[in-house]
């Protein structure tokens, strides 16, 4: 995260919308940002919103960063490793295999349950690597870690793409 508090619904010049807790203002008093927003405490105020160009595999780590910092902020910072290596296998799958882009979604609900979710446009569904000499290669095992590591995880199709998505719960 860049150090600035963004408010919900707020667009950056990237594209990308960060949603943060209460809003604190004039003199002292506790809100949210914009009428009729929800209430401080609800999970649209727990939510990460990053929007990535195509074959943009430098953001990566920008998604890496901005999620840790997320996490922290919300005080959960022991979600950290499992949720940035997850992500970052799921952002580098869209990235690579799709050529459209990604949406990338984290929510942390009130159940402290945190909800990562990848959007990407083709419909597709992703699969394990089935060849045998694969065993050997430096890639292609990234749904084998999302399916050791996450809580639940899945795919949907959603119009004309699908979003790739995992879960994790406190320890």
């Amino acid at each position: 995260m860049d150090g600035q508090s963004r408010f919900p619904r707020q667009r950056t010049s990237s594209g990308d919308a960060y949603r943060s807790g209460p809003v604190k203002g004039p003199a002292g008093t506790t809100g949210t940002a914009l009428p009729g927003a929800p209430a401080p405490g609800c999970a649209l105020h727990r939510r990460l919103h990053l929007t990535l160009d195509p074959a943009d595999l430098a953001e990566v780590g920008s998604v890496r960063r901005r999620l840790r910092s997320a996490l922290s902020h919300w005080g959960v910072p022991e979600l950290s490793d499992t949720a940035e290596l997850l992500s970052s296998e799921l952002v580098t799958n869209a990235l690579l295999h799709t050529g459209k882009g990604a949406v990338f979604d984290a929510v942390l609900g009130s159940d402290h349950r945190l909800r990562i979710e990848v959007q990407d446009g083709a419909s597709r569904l992703p699969g394990r690597r089935r060849d045998p000499a694969g065993e050997y290669a430096t890639s292609g095992r990234g749904l084998l870690l999302v399916e050791a590591l996450a809580d639940s995880w899945g795919v949907q199709l959603r119009g004309e793409g699908k979003v790739t998505w995992f879960e994790l719960a406190l320890p």
